[in-house]
């Protein structure tokens, strides 16, 4: 197949891209920064040449958006936003515009769309859509506002003759440096992987093996459209996420964080809170109703996993 990955540099692109390669399809990428063969140049808010690309694809996989790893400006909010939208709405008219378009449009998206809350885990059909929940930063909200205005530009595109999905994403854990694995394991390696803020907010994650599968899954199933939840099934708080991950290093003691803390440390490290605080309880429903199989599952032996292909690298 003919697989088109706009913005295709970043870490999920790069697992994408790898695995979509070694399994002989042929993948083009639309980058800002164009430095190889396969990487055509776009600037994510314009059609150009690169709408060539799209036309006679089989699959656009949109994967565009500003990095969320940084402090909650203002200013960097509305780039996450502006680089979303704008994003998805020039992808959906180079596809309205294409003699020969693709027959899928996968649409990345966030599970952070979902509420902040511990009593149930949040599937597509039953889900509560976050925003207003009491008793959280209002600019948690914003978050949100940004992955429902995503969804809803390509929801909107008028792409009659191309199949679309939003994938809500779960934290997708990969081997790669610079990856949320690596940073995550680089704390616990120094020892300081313990819970944050008592550690009773749930981590909803995907091995990166199984993010490949899922969207191969979603390819060739012309039977499902609209939102579906790209995370392991077995969401867990934390406390135990973290410390199966400093099991999976051998690390025996990880220490623990107040919320001051981490605000601190999200600080030195130009993040934000909001991704180490907010209760992610997401299951994939819709995906394990179709019929998908895990091979990461559960979190304890992902993490092993994952350890295993660092060492090995």
């Amino acid at each position: 197949m003919k697989i088109v990955l706009p913005s295709g540099t970043g870490q999920v692109g790069t697992v994408l891209r790898r695995a979509l390669t070694a399994a002989g399809h042929e993948v083009a990428v639309l980058s800002r920064r164009p430095t190889g063969p396969g990487e055509i140049p776009w600037d994510g808010r314009t059609r150009g040449p690169w709408t060539e690309v799209i036309d006679g694809s089989d699959v656009v996989v949109n994967l565009a958006g500003r990095s969320v790893s940084c402090r909650y400006t203002p200013d960097n909010l509305r780039a996450m936003m502006d680089s979303r939208v704008d994003s998805a709405r020039v992808v959906g008219r180079a596809i309205a515009a294409a003699a020969r378009p693709p027959r899928i449009w996968l649409q990345m998206s966030t599970a952070t769309v979902y509420a902040h809350r511990f009593d149930a885990p949040n599937d597509e059909a039953t889900g509560v859509i976050g925003g207003a929940e009491p008793g959280v930063p209002d600019y948690w909200g914003y978050s949100v506002d940004i992955a429902t205005a995503w969804e809803r530009e390509q929801e909107m595109a008028d792409t009659p003759h191309t199949r679309k999905v939003a994938l809500r994403a779960a934290m997708v854990m990969s081997p790669d440096r610079g990856g949320v694995f690596d940073v995550l394991s680089r704390l616990a390696r120094l020892g300081l992987g313990g819970p944050v803020a008592g550690g009773r907010q749930y981590v909803s994650w995907i091995h990166d093996h199984d993010f490949v599968r899922a969207v191969e899954f979603l390819v060739g199933r012309d039977d499902l459209a609209g939102p579906v939840n790209l995370a392991a099934p077995a969401p867990l708080p934390h406390r135990a996420f973290m410390r199966a991950l400093r099991g999976a290093w051998k690390v025996p003691v990880g220490l623990p964080a107040t919320k001051w803390m981490a605000e601190l440390g999200a600080f030195a490290l130009r993040s934000d809170t909001e991704l180490l605080l907010k209760s992610r309880r997401v299951v994939p429903g819709r995906l394990l109703d179709a019929g998908f199989a895990f091979d990461h599952p559960e979190w304890p032996q992902a993490a092993a996993d994952l350890v295993r292909r660092v060492r090995g690298r």
